[in-house]
């Protein structure tokens, strides 16, 4: 699959990958940040942003999509930067190019199976705009759209989701996300990546726990876990000084 990108800055290239229900622009305070000194490639993946529909959708998948885009821009030496769901599309991209990696960065996310569940009043909060629509009382603007969802969703979830609602309608395919939610909460371990790596979790955030460092170790030998304390799960908006500040530190020591 073709996918939506932009590229910005030149240099050893950067690809940034975002999570679920997110677009290529949730990167952006990192991609501003890295552009004066590498060549920084944003995404919007399968099913997200401007990228093409799918009714297949799985972290194969994705990650053969970012393949095909390494590919057509001949690439190496690449520093892949994910977040959530992003940041396992990232991890299972070191099984496919395990030597044209050369940096990986994951934002709060491990490689494990996570409970399918997480995000149930975010599927309940958008089956519930869609009836509305389907009852023929369309939602003709955000606010309408936010008064649905503030009945499920906090204020801040909220504002997350709409950046992704454009002219009435959604950029993400919330059909092949529900369908497939099952495939992006699980994870198959993959070959061990020999590489340089670096886990960044939010400390309020319970994606990365000490419980997870095993497997964190056993399938990325060469990490290190780090902590931003006061950060949740968007630890890159919540916290993007600090963040930026060990993504820098950890690309120049490489």
């Amino acid at each position: 699959m073709k996918l939506n990108y932009k590229v910005q800055g030149s240099g050893q290239p950067v690809i940034l990958l975002h999570g679920l229900f997110g677009s290529m622009d949730n990167l952006g305070v990192i991609g501003r940040a890295l552009m004066d000194d590498f060549q920084v490639i944003q995404v919007d993946l399968r099913n997200h942003g401007f990228s093409p529909w799918s009714d297949d959708m799985n972290y194969t998948l994705m990650a053969q999509d970012i393949q095909s885009l390494i590919t057509l821009l001949s690439l190496q030496n690449v520093i892949i930067i994910g977040h959530s769901m992003g940041g396992k599309v990232a991890m299972h991209l070191t099984e496919l190019l395990p030597d044209r990696i050369k940096v990986l960065i994951v934002l709060d996310i491990a490689p494990v199976s996570y409970t399918s569940d997480s995000h149930r009043q975010v599927f309940r909060a958008i089956n519930a705009c869609t009836s509305y629509v389907d009852g023929n009382q369309q939602p003709n603007d955000r606010k309408s759209v936010q008064a649905i969802m503030s009945h499920y969703l906090n204020f801040s979830t909220i504002q997350f989701l709409l950046k992704s609602y454009k002219s009435e309608h959604w950029l993400f395919n919330f059909q092949a996300i529900e369908q497939h939610y099952g495939d992006i909460c699980s994870w198959q371990q993959i070959t061990p990546y020999y590489h340089s790596t670096l886990f960044i979790r939010g400390g309020n955030s319970d994606y990365i726990q000490p419980d997870y460092y095993t497997d964190i170790l056993n399938q990325f030998p060469y990490s290190v876990i780090e902590t931003i304390e006061g950060a949740g799960h968007n630890v890159h908006n919540e916290k993007p000084e600090q963040v930026i500040s060990l993504i820098k530190q950890w690309i120049m020591q490489k």
